[in-house]
């Protein structure tokens, strides 16, 4: 029998399917309520929690612009944004003892890159129609196109994996730097490592944030090869 470590949810139920999905509530209440907590009394000069929730959007902003354009960043940032948010507390929730990272889940991690693989098709595909978007599959040089038509699909479909695999790898690389260093002092807290944590956690998801950007910037921003 797998051994695992103990959780709070599994005083509920051993299963670890439904303690992944217990804590992806969990996160998506919190993530919600903070939400509402934070626009709930909306100041023209921000304090508190309305403050660090628009310093945190507009920075996101700032850098998304950079790389699809203002309006397409304000058109996607419900999706991006909401991702980064959600995975950025599913993180946090795995420093604390006693929880699990949802994101530390290869399957959560998994559906996450499968929702941006199929949205930033499908986005392409209504933005430039299914010929042209199919096309920019096909390389700058029309013979090259036999060759560069399969690489290109492999690349795409690679990105699942590495979506997945870049979030799942460093989340559960960071519990188990956790778990080491409880081990090793367990009579006193760790504060530096709980700060790397932290940091690793936030960087994590503002890096999926960022490369959900990217796809979509790659899939509606599609250059007309008849011009190169």
């Amino acid at each position: 029998m797998e051994h695992r470590l103990f959780t709070f949810a599994s005083l509920i139920n051993p299963d670890h399917d439904f303690i992944i999905g217990f804590y992806t509530v969990i996160c998506a209440l919190v993530a919600v309520i903070t939400a509402k907590i934070a626009t709930n009394k909306m100041q023209v000069i921000p304090s508190g929690i309305q403050n660090i929730y628009e310093s945190a959007l507009s920075g996101m902003l700032f850098m998304a612009k950079d790389i699809i354009g203002e309006k397409l960043a304000r058109k996607y940032f419900p999706l991006a944004g909401t991702i980064g948010i959600l995975v950025f507390f599913c993180n946090m929730l795995g420093i604390i003892p006693g929880f699990e990272a949802p994101t530390a889940n290869w399957s959560f991690t998994l559906v996450l890159a499968l929702i941006v693989f199929f949205y930033y098709h499908y986005e392409g595909l209504k933005a430039h129609g299914f010929f042209h978007y199919i096309a920019h599959f096909m390389g700058p040089v029309k013979w090259l196109s036999p060759l560069m038509f399969p690489i290109e699909i492999i690349s795409h479909f690679s990105r699942i994996i590495s979506l997945s695999f870049r979030l799942f790898g460093n989340i559960k690389g960071d519990d188990m730097f956790l778990l080491v260093m409880l081990m090793l002092v367990p009579w006193i807290i760790p504060i530096a490592p709980f700060g790397i944590l932290v940091f690793m956690g936030a960087l994590q998801a503002f890096v999926f944030m960022i490369l959900t950007y990217v796809y979509l910037a790659g899939a509606v921003v599609v250059q007309d090869q008849d011009q190169l």
